[in-house]
């Protein structure tokens, strides 16, 4: 496969128009939603200028970047996965993360596709179509963030920007085969993105390496931290494998490939042991009983664009919205205030240099036939949110790592870390994943 990482050497117009290349073969039918060639053009020849002149504005600049269709650009309509969004006037500037990639030197090459409002973590879309898994195109891709992945993978960009509410950054990543990082809620703003949940949504990214995740989080956060990620050292952390409910229906080749991994580690000296965070979970069932935020939130942002009812909403996109609309003002105040107490509950339980980890997700990607009757699909977007959707719940970043395989569909490493130790965590993941690079 022609990708634009193959091509490091090469300037950023070449990479470009490889990228582009990639975007206007058949494999990337429903990957991008728009496509910005001028302007990426434009973009890419001020980057090679800076070059030659010695005065690149970052590790940024140049790189080819995709962002999600939930993000504004300016002259182009927002639609967040939904055809009931594409009568909104276009954008009338970019959004706030759009804003700091530019000034960072990105390329942005196109907004990618997604499932409806990144209300499902499967990547369909019945609006606008769904791209194929870039490991088997029979199967979902993961999502919400669906394009974004394929657009990474396939050489359609160095790195895609996406938006994590309940792992719709990681399950991509997990199911697809490639790094995608979550940070804590309010280090990189979420101003002109649609918000699915206020209370819960992240942005973060998509790459084939920690390093490049990194980086993307510097520019999106507006850290002005050293501009090269260091490895944390081996006997500085501690890997804690939190055994319990998490494993519960697990498949055996995700149990294997997570065993294999985690002994593979421990022999390479990393200090590993088994934990719970089986309390934390408690919390956060204390919270479902009642409902969950996106369901709620959704219909408030919905609402604020103009949308009076669900009309030409999915209606398994909108059978959660209706169940959200059913809940009290008086059970949401609750449901904040519980979640606000587990978050400084887990928060106090561990420390910055120990990490979680579990699988990202119980299984592998499903084939996208096997999850066409809804309650299929209903059981398995259940199942592949349940892992990667507690990090959110209790504000923590995290990061999945594809775990090292050979031929067949990938499965993903999950790492959660402590609240605000964002650096940290991604010091950690470099560490880990030099170790199975060197396998």
């Amino acid at each position: 496969m022609t990708a634009t990482r193959d091509r490091p050497n090469l300037s950023a117009v070449a990479r470009l128009e490889a990228a582009l290349a990639r975007i206007r073969s058949a494999e990337a039918e429903n990957v991008f939603t728009a496509v910005f060639a001028d302007s990426a053009r434009w973009e890419a020849e001020a980057a090679d200028r800076r070059a030659v002149a010695g005065s690149p504005r970052g590790p940024l600049d140049g790189r080819i970047v995709s962002v999600k269709a939930l993000f504004d650009v300016a002259g182009t309509v927002t639609s967040s996965g939904s055809a009931v969004l594409r009568r909104l006037p276009p954008a009338v500037e970019d959004a706030e993360v759009v804003k700091r990639l530019r000034a960072a030197g990105a390329v942005v090459v196109g907004k990618t596709q997604m499932t409806e409002f990144a209300f499902s973590a499967l990547g369909t879309n019945p609006h606008d179509g769904t791209p194929g898994n870039p490991r088997d195109r029979r199967c979902a891709p993961g999502g919400s963030s669906s394009g974004a992945v394929v657009s990474v993978i396939d050489g359609m960009a160095d790195v895609a920007i996406g938006s994590d509410t309940g792992g719709s950054i990681r399950i991509p990543a997990a199911l697809s085969g490639a790094v995608g990082f979550k940070p804590t809620s309010g280090f990189v703003p979420t101003a002109g993105a649609f918000s699915l949940s206020s209370s819960l949504d992240t942005i973060g990214s998509i790459a084939l390496n920690v390093a490049d995740c990194f980086v993307a989080d510097q520019v999106l956060s507006g850290d002005g931290a050293p501009p090269r990620l260091r490895s944390a050292s081996p006997g500085t952390f501690r890997l804690v494998v939190a055994r319990g409910r998490l494993f519960d229906r697990c498949e055996p080749d995700v149990l294997d490939a997570f065993e294999s991994a985690v002994e593979r580690l421990r022999s390479g000296g990393l200090r590993i042991e088994d934990g719970s965070i089986e309390a934390a979970l408690d919390d956060v069932a204390e919270i479902d009983k009642i409902g969950t935020f996106p369901s709620i939130e959704v219909g408030a942002t919905l609402r604020g664009l103009g949308l009076s009812g669900l009309d030409g909403v999915d209606s398994r996109t909108r059978a959660r919205i209706e169940a959200g609309a059913g809940i009290l003002g008086t059970d949401y105040v609750r449901m904040a205030r519980l979640r606000h107490a587990a978050i400084r509950s887990f928060e106090q339980s561990f420390g910055n240099n120990e990490v979680v980890i579990l699988p990202t997700t119980p299984i592998r990607a499903p084939l996208l036939s096997s999850v066409e009757e809804d309650s299929a699909f209903h059981q398995v977007n259940g199942l592949v949110l349940r892992n990667p959707r507690v990090a959110n719940v209790l504000d923590c970043p995290s990061i999945s790592l594809p775990l090292p395989f050979s031929g067949g569909l990938p499965v993903g490493l999950m790492l959660i870390g402590r609240r605000n130790a964002d650096r940290r965590l991604l010091e950690i993941a470099s560490s880990v994943e030099a170790m199975f690079e060197a396998i």
